[in-house]
């Protein structure tokens, strides 16, 4: 598929969404095509415990005190420079350009991902359905995410939208109202749909992946588990679709009030898309079970970045470690 990071998105803040030429789209494709066909363990890892032979002239890195032992950085060069300070419980980054594993710590760890589950869901809707496909909103798809406590769009039952509209919904401000309307037309219902996203997460080889809704809300079993790598690799799936890419790429999205519904602006829950150099998505979450959650995806210098940060404090310290990871690639 061609990749086409969205040029359309309104910045709101310090930096201005990357914008790629056309050279860039197809690279960015061949690039992801390459590192989606190798399996999770043939990333080359730069960690000095499982690392290859150093080459000569490479230096070994010091990982931190507080990082896992897991935890190790590289170049593209093979010089290992000291390991950032990466807070969360779990976390991975790689230069999808050359295959290379940059950063990992626990990153085969299961854990629960929150709203990270919405990038699966998003994955299944536009393998399920049409962009123009219209579905009626119902008052149990309100009151699922009002009585949850939900991050949501404020969708009115009985006001019709598309479906491209409802991913906007699900993806920018991580609408469970939105997300309970998708996996009930697209199921048909919603246990029909988490089978659905599980079997996707089966073909896709992401072995320690599992979910139990379409939202990653913690009833039932935290919303399900799953890994820094796999997200990652998820995250690489989502945005290798050009209408995913464009979506998540934007800042801020508008609709105009019609018969159907009222007028909307949603705005990014990513505030890494305007706070660092050449991000163009990917996917907040968080719950008090699983913490500060962030699945991003950059490009720096020519070399297109994707990471996934889990289980951090504060969002603060998220947007921290994911800022730590990228300006890692460009030691």
């Amino acid at each position: 598929m061609r990749i086409r990071p969205s040029a359309i998105a309104v910045p709101t803040a310090r930096v201005p969404i990357v914008r790629l030429s056309g050279t860039f789209c197809a690279l960015l494709a061949g690039v992801l095509l390459a590192a989606l066909l190798l399996p999770p363990g043939a990333v080359r890892a730069a960690a000095a415990a499982t690392a290859p032979d150093p080459a000569p002239n490479t230096t070994s890195g010091t990982v931190p005190p507080d990082a896992s032992p897991e935890a190790a950085s590289t170049t593209a060069a093979g010089a290992l420079p000291a390991a950032p300070a990466i807070t969360a419980k779990a976390a991975y980054l790689v230069d999808a350009t050359t295959g290379t594993e940059l950063f990992a710590k626990n990153a085969d760890r299961p854990l629960p991902v929150a709203s990270l589950a919405k990038v699966m869901t998003a994955i299944v809707v536009r393998e399920e359905g049409s962009l123009d496909d219209v579905i009626t909103i119902t008052k149990g798809d309100v009151r699922h995410a009002v009585r949850n406590g939900a991050s949501r769009a404020g969708l009115r039952a009985g006001e019709r939208f598309t479906t491209r509209e409802l991913l906007y919904a699900l993806m920018l401000p991580s609408a469970a109202d939105a997300a309970h309307a998708l996996a009930r037309r697209y199921g048909p219902g919603v246990p029909n749909f988490v089978a659905k996203m599980n079997r996707a997460a089966e073909d896709l080889g992401l072995e320690r992946t599992y979910y139990t809704n379409p939202d990653g809300l913690p009833r039932p079993d935290l919303g399900g588990r799953s890994t820094a790598r796999e997200q990652t690799r998820l995250a690489m799936i989502a945005l290798s679709d050009p209408v995913l890419n464009e979506i998540a790429s934007t800042a801020r999205h508008s609709l105009p009030k019609t018969a159907d519904h009222r007028a909307y602006t949603w705005r990014n829950s990513n505030k890494l898309l305007t706070r660092a150099e050449g991000v163009f998505g990917l996917k907040t979450g968080f719950t008090r079970a699983a913490g500060f959650c962030l699945s991003f995806a950059a490009v720096r210098d020519g070399r297109f970045l994707f990471g996934t940060v889990l289980g951090e404090a504060t969002e603060a310290n998220r947007l921290r470690s994911a800022t730590r990871l990228l300006d890692l690639a460009q030691t």
